[in-house]
């Protein structure tokens, strides 16, 4: 407890799912933050489960003016900044043949557009030897049927990551990345794909990763909360894959 003490942090989709246990252990270490989502009725919720601790913020990544929105309300409720958690996306699977425009734009304007925008809009308030943390995915060097556009948009988080911890070394700011594996939450209901097949992606990824099983949304925040301290001040530019083992085998 307390790894966090006195550091305010922002973690962007933090309405559900893996934002919110961060967001929650985030606070739960000692941190002030403030969430953010595109859904004004999720974010009072989340808002509202997380206590007084937990500031709203409406914003939508891919709108530069919310992006903006959001850094001078971290100014006003903050000062400076020690932790980012970019950690706002979408993924979507269909087959190359009925891919069309609107499809690939709305996974990249979130995935990388959204991500590379929220951190150039706050990274002027970053103190020194803050922590960016990017929300990658564990597909990021996978090949899969039906998921060409939503593993494209993750490697160039992963991409991103590498280069901005490059251009933020001078200041001490480590930025890293964090791979989920398979995590039951709300976000796969999200992906297109109907519960006969994510059974069976679910079934599969069971038998093939050597822990046997799913991952839980704590596990994956316990992780992010590693990259945002203290204990992780030699890290940067690398990407922590948490999926039981699935990918390396």
């Amino acid at each position: 407890m307390d790894r966090l003490k006195g550091k305010t942090a922002v973690i962007t989709g933090g309405t559900t799912g893996l934002g919110f246990e961060t967001a929650r252990q985030f606070l739960a270490e000692g941190a002030r933050a403030i969430i953010t989502g595109q859904n004004r009725e999720r974010l009072a919720s989340a808002a509202n489960q997380l206590g007084s601790v937990a500031i709203p913020v409406h914003a939508d990544v891919r709108s530069l003016s919310d992006l903006t929105s959001l850094s001078d309300r971290v100014q006003e409720e903050f000062g400076r900044l020690d932790i980012l958690f970019v950690n706002a996306g979408i993924g979507s699977f269909a087959p190359l043949e009925a891919i069309d425009e609107k499809f690939y734009n709305d996974q990249f304007d979130i995935n990388v557009k959204g991500a590379f925008f929220t951190v150039q809009k706050l990274a002027g308030l970053l103190n020194e030897g803050a922590s960016i943390i990017l929300n990658a995915s564990a597909v990021h060097e996978k090949g899969m049927a039906m998921g060409s556009v939503y593993f494209a948009s993750k490697a160039a988080v992963r991409s991103l990551a590498r280069t901005f911890a490059a251009e933020l070394a001078s200041r001490g700011i480590r930025v890293n990345t964090i791979s989920p594996g398979l995590v039951p939450t709300a976000f796969q209901s999200k992906m297109g794909l109907s519960p006969e097949v994510m059974n069976e992606f679910a079934t599969y990824v069971i038998k093939t990763a050597p822990l046997g099983r799913l991952g839980k949304p704590e596990e994956i925040a316990s992780t992010v909360v590693f990259l945002a301290s203290h204990e992780s001040s030699y890290v940067s530019a690398a990407d922590f894959v948490v999926d039981g083992g699935f990918m390396n085998v």
